[in-house]
């Protein structure tokens, strides 16, 4: 397949810049895709004109609705769908190979990605009703109706639902498909080495039958960003501790940022700890580390070593592999630089007294590998001697993790925030106490992953309350 030209998207219309970009395939010049560039002033405009698209989607019921994004589910994952402007078409294995060769991502991980992502398009009523807590669809339709017996109606708090992208993953996209449903149109602005995903949802949503209206497309530069950041009503952003500090006051903007995930052995289970060693390393290593909800950090109160060696042996057998072997779990680094620096991060908290690579021991070579042009971190096990030790509490793009010994009774004191924690425990006053800290935000009990989440349960937010608020109303009495 040739590169194909991916324009601009201008609610549903498409729009060939003058400003373009070439994003080549790692690792060599040939290029993979040819992208217009949307500029700040034409986003400002399309964003003040953006009351009509949500017209368009509120030609539909709920339930056409739904019926339309289960239907994209498997167009998604089936179908050959447009792409570029001249009337191309992308096969679900064109999909697979053309984000697979801008991204360092292998085949493997992206049939994974598109799979769980397929799954959510068929989940989105069972999605809407945990969010909602139980909503009918009649009631968006309408703007009012019942909820539990009691009279509610909710007004939609935008016209659109911005969303700034990034390209380490597929499934961050899994975040803003409700939205269709819920007759919010979105604008997305996808990584520049990842524009491959949010294109095929997009057409997938046309194909079943969702007015093109409700989808805008902008590949832009920085200030293009900061236009969709300033202008638009709702905006869902993916950055690092700077950006949730800087937009954390604006109810505007709902920031998906560290997750600091963490894995916690109570002191009730912690001599059976060896049943919990497949749990940890897969909360680690999935999506080959790339994901807020994998464990950063596993806090346990004795045999820190020796679990430390346990998760390292079975982590470094995952190694860099080529992109189509079928048995790759590992992703190479779209931005080399990027994976030189983690690697000079994680060194530099080694020299520490208290730090140690445990998996050092056990795998082929060094942390940092060059294979086929790409280069890769190979899964990294740090032992700590406390939550004071740099890479007691650090996460980094790739299958990472520090383990760091402490007494039960301090361990909601030293972990801080997690956006996930797994407390695999039977004690019922500690069960309590993690249910009342304000810092977890995703809390399994027991010996679940991390990485396995449910969508119908919020994420960093929830995306119903983020686009829709709930008023006082009251009809008058019939005469």
């Amino acid at each position: 397949m040739n590169a194909p030209h991916i324009p601009v998207l201008r609610q549903g219309q498409v729009y060939k810049s003058l400003d373009r970009q070439t994003v080549n395939k790692l690792g060599s010049e040939e290029p993979a895709a040819e992208i217009s560039f949307a500029c700040a002033d034409m986003i400002k405009y399309d964003i003040h004109n953006m009351a009509s698209a949500r017209e368009a989607l509120k030609k539909f019921s709920g339930e056409e609705l739904v019926e339309i994004t289960k239907k994209a589910g498997e167009l998604f994952l089936s179908g050959d769908l447009p792409i570029g402007t001249e009337g191309e078409l992308q096969s679900p294995e064109d999909y697979v190979f053309s984000l697979a060769a801008t991204s360092g991502l292998p085949h493997s991980l992206i049939r994974f990605n598109m799979k769980r992502l397929g799954g959510l398009f068929g989940q989105i009523d069972d999605i809407f009703k945990g969010l909602s807590r139980g909503l009918e669809w009649s009631v968006l339709d309408k703007g009012y109706g019942e909820q539990g017996g009691a009279p509610v109606s909710f007004s939609p708090t935008t016209n659109e639902l911005a969303v700034i992208l990034p390209s380490n993953s597929p499934a961050v996209n899994a975040l803003w498909i409700p939205a269709i449903a819920m007759k919010v149109p979105v604008l997305l602005k996808p990584g520049r080495e990842e524009p491959w995903t949010p294109w095929r949802i997009i057409q997938a949503f046309i194909k079943a039958g969702c007015p093109p209206e409700a989808f805008s497309l902008y590949p832009t530069q920085h200030d293009g960003s900061g236009a969709i950041i300033r202008r638009a009503g709702r905006v869902m952003l993916f950055g690092d501790d700077s950006t949730v500090k800087q937009y954390e006051n604006d109810e505007r903007v709902e920031v998906h940022g560290t997750g600091y995930s963490k894995f916690v052995i109570g002191e009730d289970e912690i001599e059976n700890w060896e049943h919990y060693v497949d749990s940890m390393v897969e909360s680690v290593s999935a999506n080959s580390g790339r994901s807020c909800i994998c464990t950063s950090t596993i806090v346990v109160p004795k045999y820190g070593d020796e679990i430390a060696h346990a998760i390292s042996k079975k982590l470094c057998e995952i190694k860099p592999l080529a992109q189509d072997d079928p048995d790759a779990k590992l992703s190479g680094f779209a931005n080399p630089k990027f994976a030189e620096w983690i690697n000079e991060a994680v060194e530099e908290g080694l020299q520490s007294d208290g730090a140690r690579d445990v998996t050092a021991e056990y795998r082929d070579g060094d942390r940092f590998v060059e294979r086929d042009g790409m280069n890769y971190l190979q899964p990294t096990i740090v032992r700590v001697g406390s939550f004071d030790e740099d890479l007691a509490l650090r996460e980094f793009l790739f299958p990472f993790a520090s383990v760091v010994e402490c007494p039960q009774s301090d361990v909601i004191e030293k972990t801080g925030y997690s956006l996930v924690m797994t407390a695999v425990t039977k004690d019922v006053e500690w069960i309590n106490q993690l249910f009342d800290h304000p810092e977890i935000e995703r809390l399994n009990i027991g010996n679940v992953p991390t990485n396995r989440i449910s969508w119908n349960q919020p994420h960093e937010g929830n995306l119903f309350d983020f686009l829709y608020t709930r008023r006082s109303f009251a009809f008058a009495e019939s005469a």
